[in-house]
């Protein structure tokens, strides 16, 4: 095909095929004018000097990709959509777009073509999850529109606030502007100058009433004119043409920090620097936009503005001749002196006898500059409600906030969904919302067998190995140990929990660990301590994560339905479980320390004790412990082998076990061994029982 852009002449005129380059006699087919045309794809990377090749698609991995002629590789997300509002106005404007006297329409369709490209998949989840799609790198460059298409030329932008501050269409020329705003956000009541003023700090543009209109452009153009020495007006009292002054440094910034927002993170705040690195100034300037741009294109600017500010610290005052009327502020002009051109920005016009010039240096480069280092978004990952691992646990009083009589929940789940909910009811038709918690339990497993083990000693024996769904554990010293530290409970039964501090812990893979140096049986469940348990068994770290919910002493004894689930989920995606609330805090401790004495000149024996209290302040040095209980009472069974013989009562920490009674039970006194147990008496009746076999003393 001839000339296959000349989609005018090709639409307006008859075809002739050339066979062997030889125009044929008759024309095919083809009426002119008889189809609309509809660009199916049109479209430009956002690369750097994509519309000079808007077709080439960057590639690494592709043995097609190209970069458009003479672009520089740089990101541009404004050439992508200049080239876009290009095309559209082109052919919406009906004097490029001729309409057929075939169909009554326009040549081109513009409103069945479509701009090229629009995925499907979710920004910014794309191309941030670079794990999930191969060419999420070639977003960067490529033709997506998607985290592109909702953002507004600067020239729009700069317009629209024009034309909001009164003016009309004919007084205001953006067309000099360049660039793209994904967003902005006037944070308080302000005149729009004072919003133009703020995107021209940061998009380094210049505004100027020139012939009644206000005119903007883009820094960083060539000389207009470039004046030597004698195109100047001389300044007969201070006998010079033109002054020459430079500010000094200690009052520029070493370095610039700049704070916008990126939309691909949640519209969250991004961070920017420029700094000079040999400079004797020691400043440091900070200043935040409300503007949504890529942290690439801000860093791109904050380089530009920190170079700008010293250049700008030499300045020029000189007199032109009232012929250079054509220059404004904003325009660029050259100074030669001393056998060398500088180019200067013209900041002020004072007109009079002559044109009274103040400008600034200006180097065209200082606008040309890279965009900075790409910065991977990390969009925040949205959290799938998901049943949770939920444990109600009847545990001894754990600490003096804990009401004994109250169990305690663990619930974990990933991702944590911010707020589970805790529910209970009769049943699972009849629930009622109990709590919540913001924290997510420590849960995890045992990943070996556990054997049992001594009690009010350390255990340096045996090993507890655990693996932890979430959390880190370390080791403590004896001292924190003591003070609570590391402490875990272990599912020995159904709702029995035995509990065990560790105050060695050693990482052995990712998220198991090797507990040493245990101490078992603590806050009382020495008595629930068995022979074995098996792994797989779960363990719950015991922390302040943990929840304590909000029954009353009358439930105790009852048994509910449980439901736990991520607030503003429905019951599917919840956790059901039945748990009867046993208040296992009110619950004596077994007593220790067993012993049987023969009554002297007598053989009744004397049956004692020491009695431990299940307030968390026993566990103090003191030499005296609490008395939880409202009276002091005590249950002691004699035993023949499992076999009951005799039950006595006490309201002290010895009882008599008599001549008579020793015969009755056992047919001769006194007993030189005795098997009994001890039970303290507790508001729930017997508490942990004791059982021992002791030599009569």
């Amino acid at each position: 095909m001839y000339r296959p852009k000349d989609i005018r002449s090709w639409w307006l005129n008859q075809h002739y095929d050339r066979p062997g380059g030889t125009e044929s006699a008759s024309p095919t087919a083809w009426v002119p004018q008889s189809k609309p045309i509809r660009f199916t794809e049109f479209g430009c990377p956002a690369i750097d000097r994509g519309t000079n090749q808007p077709n080439v698609f960057y590639d690494p991995k592709s043995s097609e990709s190209a970069v458009p002629h003479f672009s520089r590789g740089w990101r541009d997300d404004a050439i992508q959509r200049a080239y876009l509002e290009a095309v559209a106005l082109y052919w919406n404007d009906t004097g490029n777009n001729p309409t057929s006297s075939v169909y009554g329409a326009p040549m081109v369709d513009m409103t069945d073509s479509a701009a090229w490209t629009w995925d499907a998949r979710p920004h910014p989840a794309f191309p941030a999850l670079d794990e999930v799609w191969a060419d999420a790198d070639n977003w960067q460059y490529g033709h997506w529109l998607t985290g592109r298409l909702g953002a507004v030329s600067l020239a729009a932008l700069v317009r629209h606030l024009c034309l909001a501050a009164g003016m009309s269409s004919s007084e205001v020329d953006t067309s000099g502007l360049y660039g793209a705003v994904e967003g902005y956000v006037i944070t308080s009541l302000q005149a729009p100058r004072a919003a133009i003023e703020e995107l021209a700090r940061f998009f380094a543009f210049d505004m100027a009433e020139v012939e009644g209109k206000l005119v903007f452009s883009m820094r960083g153009s060539g000389p207009a004119r470039t004046f030597a020495e004698a195109d100047l007006l001389r300044d007969e009292a201070e006998r010079r043409s033109f002054e020459l002054a430079r500010a000094q440094e200690n009052e520029l910034p070493e370095a610039l920090k700049w704070q916008v927002v990126r939309a691909d993170e949640e519209y969250d705040a991004a961070q920017v620097e420029a700094r000079r690195r040999i400079v004797s100034s020691a400043r440091i300037e900070a200043q935040s936009f409300p503007f949504v741009v890529a942290p690439e294109e801000a860093e791109r600017q904050c380089i530009r503005a920190l170079a700008e500010r010293w250049l700008e610290m030499e300045t020029a005052r000189l007199s032109l001749p009232p012929s250079e009327l054509a220059l404004d502020p904003g325009d660029v002009i050259g100074l030669t002196n001393d056998g060398r051109t500088l180019t200067y920005r013209i900041t002020r016009v004072t007109d009079g006898a002559g044109r009274q010039i103040e400008a600034v240096r200006h180097e065209r480069e200082t606008y040309d500059l890279p965009p900075g280092s790409p910065r991977p978004s990390r969009p925040i990952q949205p959290t799938t409600a998901s049943a949770p691992l939920f444990a109600v646990m009847n545990l001894p009083q754990l600490n003096g906030t804990h009401q004994a009589h109250r169990p305690i929940a663990a619930l974990w789940s990933s991702p944590w969904p911010g707020l589970e909910e805790v529910w209970r009811g009769p049943d699972a038709n009849d629930l009622t919302l109990l709590t919540s918690t913001t924290r997510r339990a420590f849960i995890g497993t045992l990943a070996a067998d556990l054997p049992a083990g001594p009690v009010a000693i350390f255990d340096n024996g045996t090993e507890m190995l655990i693996d932890l769904f979430e959390g880190t554990v370390e080791s403590v010293s004896d001292i924190a140990l003591f003070a609570g530290a590391n402490s875990f409970a272990v599912e020995v039964a159904t709702d029995q929990w035995e509990i065990i501090q560790a105050a060695n812990a050693t990482l052995v893979s990712t998220g198991r660990y090797k507990l040493t140096r245990l101490l078992r049986g603590q806050r009382g469940t020495d008595a629930l301590m068995v022979a074995n348990v098996s792994a797989g068994a779960r363990v719950v770290r015991l922390n302040d994560n943990l929840l304590e919910l909000p029954t009353d002493l009358a439930d105790v004894g009852l048994t509910y339905t449980w439901h736990a689930r991520p607030s503003g989920a429905d019951a599917t995606n919840g956790t059901t479980l039945s748990q009867t609330i046993t208040g296992r805090g009110l619950v004596p401790f077994a007593p220790v320390w067993l012993a049987a004495a023969q009554v002297s000149g007598s053989s009744d024996l004397t049956l004692s004790w020491i009695r431990r209290d299940r307030d968390p302040a026993a566990d103090s040095w003191d030499v005296d412990v609490p008395m939880s209980e409202t009276a002091e009472s005590y249950e002691i069974d004699i035993l023949d082998g499992t076999t009951v013989k005799r039950t006595l009562t006490s309201t002290t920490t010895s009882v008599t076990y008599a001549e008579a009674d020793q015969i009755a039970d056992f047919g001769s006194a006194p007993r030189t061994s005795l098997t009994f147990a001890v039970y303290q008496i507790g508001a729930l009746g017997r508490g942990d029982g004791r059982t021992e076999t002791v030599n009569v003393t």
